[in-house]
Formats: C-alpha cells, sequence, structure tokens
C-alpha cells in the first residue's frame, strides 16, 4: 500500500512502486517511476523519464527531470537516474540531460542539500554530498565520497575526484584530484584530504603512497608526464594509486594548479606538517 494524498497529482503512466508516500500537492508526471518506499514531499515536481531509488526521500519543493537548460536541445529522449536512499533537499533543481538517451545519474546514499543544482550530462557517484547551493554545470563528474561545499560552482566539463573534498564559496574551473582537500577562489590545494582518508579506513602505508603521490605530482617541479611517470617507478601501486594516475592522465580540462593560475598548493612547511599528521592520527 501507498499513501497518496488526495491533492497530488500523478498522472496515468506513473509507475509507482510500494509503500510510496507522495504528500500534499506534489505533481508526479507520467513518465517517471517512483520505487520502493519513497518520499515525495509536499509541492515537489517530478517531471520527464525519471526514475526515482527505493527509499529516496524528494523534500518539498525540488524540480527534478525539467527540460535541461541547454539551448542545443531539440527535445531529445533524455532521462534521470537517481540511486537508493538519497535525500534530495528543498529547491534543488536537477534538469534532464542533452543529447538522445543520455542520461543525469545520481549514485546511492547521496546527500544533494538545499538549493543545489545538477545540470544535463553530469554524473554523480555514491555517497557524494553537496552542500547548499553547490552548482554543477553541464557534463560534471562526481566521484565517490566527493565532498563539495556550499556557494561553489563546478565549471562544465570539470570533474571532483573519489574522497576529495572542495571547500565552501570555491570556484572549480578545472579538474580536482582525488583525495586531496582545499578551496578558495582562486582554488587552492592543501594537499591529501587526511581527516576524510582515515574516517574512511585508509591504511597508513596507503595514505603515505598518495602522500609520496601528491608531492611528486605537485611539488616536484616535473611536467605532469614526468611526475606520473615518476609516481609509477617510486611509489608502490595500489588500487587508489591507480585511480590518482588515470585520473591525472585522462584529464580533459586540465588539473587544478596546472594551467598557470594561481591555484597552487600550500607552501612545504604547511605540507610537511600535514604529512607528519600522518602517523600521528593512525
Amino acid at each position: 500500500m501507498s499513501n497518496i494524498h488526495p491533492s497530488a497529482i500523478i498522472e496515468p503512466g506513473a509507475k509507482i512502486g510500494k509503500n510510496v508516500t507522495v504528500e500534499p500537492y506534489a505533481v508526479i508526471k507520467g513518465t517517471v517511476t517512483l520505487e520502493d518506499n519513497v518520499v515525495v514531499k509536499s509541492h515537489a515536481y517530478i517531471d520527464g523519464h525519471t526514475t526515482i531509488g527505493a527509499g529516496t526521500i524528494i523534500w518539498p519543493s525540488a524540480s527534478i527531470g525539467t527540460k535541461t537548460q541547454d539551448l542545443k536541445f531539440k527535445g531529445e529522449k533524455t532521462y534521470v537516474i537517481i540511486g537508493k536512499n538519497c535525500e534530495i533537499r528543498e529547491f534543488v533543481t536537477i534538469n534532464s540531460s542533452c543529447q538522445e538517451g543520455s542520461v543525469v545519474k545520481i549514485g546511492d546514499h547521496c546527500l544533494i542539500m538545499a538549493y543545489c543544482h545538477v545540470a544535463h550530462n553530469c554524473e554523480i557517484g555514491n555517497r557524494v554530498i553537496m552542500a547548499n547551493n553547490a552548482m554543477l554545470a553541464g557534463h560534471v563528474v562526481v566521484e565517490d565520497f566527493a565532498i563539495i561545499g556550499g556557494m561553489t560552482p563546478v565549471h562544465q566539463f570539470s570533474r571532483i575526484g573519489q574522497y576529495a573534498m572542495v571547500g565552501g564559496f570555491s570556484r572549480i574551473t578545472h579538474d580536482v584530484p582525488p583525495f586531496t582537500i582545499g578551496a578558495g577562489a582562486p582554488y587552492k590545494l592543501g594537499g591529501l584530504n587526511l581527516v576524510g582518508l582515515k574516517r574512511h579506513g585508509f591504511p597508513l602505508e596507503v595514505r603515505r603512497a598518495l602522500a609520496r603521490a601528491f608531492k611528486l605530482t605537485y611539488r616536484s617541479g616535473l611536467r605532469l608526464s614526468e611526475a606520473l611517470g615518476a609516481i609509477e617507478n617510486e611509489v608502490e601501486l595500489n588500487p587508489h594509486i591507480c585511480h590518482w594516475l588515470d585520473f591525472c592522465r585522462n584529464s580533459r580540462r586540465g588539473l587544478i594548479g596546472f594551467q598557470g593560475i594561481s591555484a597552487q598548493p600550500l607552501p612545504e612547511e604547511e605540507f610537511d606538517e600535514l604529512e607528519e599528521l600522518l602517523e600521528e592520527r593512525v
């Protein structure tokens, strides 16, 4: 049994799972699928070929699956897929995609806080947190466990790597490497997201390897291709180091800190202090 308020509007054709709650004045269009245990709160609007995963909560006045703002859109059939057990908070806008058959995808267990925007062709991984008023332009990729602070815009085609933490009021114009922490406009890298990595159970030897990879990439003075080669030769490879290498090599917009802008790592002495904390926090 589902709990559908009489004032909610659910068009014919919408697929409603078991134990779904739709509160007063919410609108569910006919091409929408709500899986089991979804909650859609008052005045939310869900349109397009949108699927909401089991256990996800859509808070009041969120707008999901509406037409992309990309002016190249010509009426193609596009999709929005939101994973399981997410929270989409008040006034969030998640547009549909652009180009036939393309998808805006949000993974499982994500928290997207109030007034955030997710544009066309974006892909968000699992357990991502976007704080209030973070904004993703088109074709942005946010990998698993990344955190984006409030009031932060992300330029189109940029990527934010897994376990990265981007501070609030930042401006992201290029790719943010995985496992790092930084903030600002222009953006400054502070090194590894040490607290986050420890909380997620990264062993000390992995954190040391990532610290070495970071220093070779950003502190050695080598060209990026040379630094990545040095990592392969000097750092013990593990899945996380391999991901660092793949992420850096496949950057389309370039890495933060390699574009001649003032996005630079912390000074040597400050980074060394952070590195020394690795052993203290075991």
